[in-house]
């Protein structure tokens, strides 16, 4: 098969390296990819939301399978548009990505299905929303309606940090038209999880639960990021625990997309917390998760172009998922002053290696400039590593890093550490 994959950061990196790997596979695009990508893919210059170059490139090379990696073309509606033409696309339609395009539709679709979710209202009117800060006590979210980067969501701990982030959102436009609109919702408790999950529309075939770090600094200290960090499986999700996201999340959310007239086929990314009184939903993605990507395809050992096929054509139901009995850990590498402004063109040295086995560097922010390598993003390389246990990940994966350089580079230290911590009291 020729396959081309759109986009260009970390998540699309390693689903070009995991496509890669499989027997179907002949040839790659990468649209427009990046320099970590070149040895695997040919990378076009196309890019992301110019959906009729890449209809158009699709035709003309013949490709068997498209995959979209960011969700920007997903809600603009790429799927439509390559679906009219006959052609293979992995991911869902316009609609069905209004699950992510729309936190006010996401929130609203999960109370009409009794999904679990954290106590919200929606607000178009600032005033409005002013007075409902004023009258309500404890930490509040302030997220943007739109698509925000995974930026579009603010904790607030007090009355006045709530007004500050109304304010940036509505009145000085921080995330554009996004955020003309907000949502505002009730602060939950408990530990973060990551679950993907593959639906042809009926099937629903869960992958690998993951744990991300949003946060840009260590102890979830900071501005929140589009992820510095991840680790996967997450050991707080027991298989009863995982049976009951997949009855309470993922079959209402699948079931009542398909009830009210736009099936769901592609990944569903369902970021959960786990709350004293159960699993409730924070977000939803309509794609891969950036960087849990990094972490649940190293696990997976069955053809990823199999999946992905059946997840198109209906057959998901037919369908074993292998999974290696293994831990990975990614760790982000961001440029100074990410999540704010920073600087690009800093040279990468390191990234030759040589470095141990099962760690590899997935590219999310980088350019080639010559034959040189430099920063071109705020979140710059993903380096992961799978290893037979939790500590050892972590461990290999710091080992790594320490290899890489580049100006000002910055990254957490305590990826995965409360999982650490979490098996070490429960091995007690």
């Amino acid at each position: 098969m020729k396959v081309l994959i759109i986009g260009s950061g970390g998540r699309e990196h390693v689903l070009v390296w995991k496509l890669a790997q499989s027997q179907r596979v002949e040839k790659i695009y990468a649209a427009p990819g990046n320099p970590g990508m070149e040895n695997l893919a040919e990378c076009v210059p196309i890019h992301v939301d110019d959906l009729e170059e890449l209809l158009r490139f699709a035709r003309e090379k013949s490709v068997d399978l498209t995959v979209v990696g960011p969700e920007l073309p997903l809600v603009h509606g790429i799927v439509d548009l390559f679906e009219a033409e006959g052609l293979k696309v992995f991911g869902p339609s316009r609609k069905a990505a209004q699950i992510e395009g729309s936190k006010s539709f996401a929130k609203s679709f999960m109370a009409r299905h009794g999904i679990p979710t954290a106590r919200f209202e929606v607000f178009s009117k600032l005033a409005n929303a002013r007075n409902y800060i004023w009258n309500h006590e404890g930490k509040l979210v302030i997220k943007a309606d739109g698509l925000a980067a995974g930026k579009g969501s603010i904790v607030c701990g007090t009355k006045s940090e709530a007004q500050k982030a109304l304010e940036e959102m509505m009145l000085r436009n921080v995330f554009g038209e996004a955020g003309h609109r907000v949502v505002i919702e009730e602060f939950l408790e408990g530990e973060e999880i990551s679950v993907l999950a593959l639906s042809d529309g009926k099937h629903i075939l869960p992958l690998v639960p993951s744990r991300d770090h949003k946060a840009a600094y260590d102890d979830d200290l900071g501005p929140n990021t589009g992820g510095m960090g991840a680790y996967a499986p997450s050991p707080f999700v027991s298989d009863a625990l995982m049976d009951e996201i997949r009855r309470t999340v993922l079959e209402p959310t699948i079931h009542g997309l398909a009830e009210e007239g736009y099936p769901y086929k592609g990944v569903l990314y369902a970021g959960l917390m786990l709350t004293e009184n159960g699993p409730k939903v924070i977000e939803f993605n309509c794609r891969f998760g950036d960087p849990e990507t990094q972490v649940v395809l190293p696990l997976i050992e069955s053809d990823l172009a199999d999946l992905m096929l059946a997840t198109i054509d209906g057959t998901l139901g037919d369908v074993a998922l292998q999974i290696r009995k293994a831990w990975a850990v990614c760790v982000v590498m961001a440029s100074g002053g990410y999540p704010g402004s920073y600087e690009k063109g800093k040279l990468i040295t390191g990234l030759e290696g040589p470095f141990e086995k099962d760690v590899v560097v997935f590219h999310a922010g980088t350019k080639r400039v010559d034959q040189a390598i430099v920063t071109n993003g705020g979140r710059v390389l993903g380096v992961t590593k799978i290893a037979d246990s939790l500590e050892e990940a972590i461990a290999g994966a710091y080992r790594a890093v320490k290899q890489i350089h580049f100006d000002g580079a910055f990254y957490r230290r305590d990826i995965a550490r409360k999982g650490l911590d979490y098996l070490a009291a429960r091995a007690m």
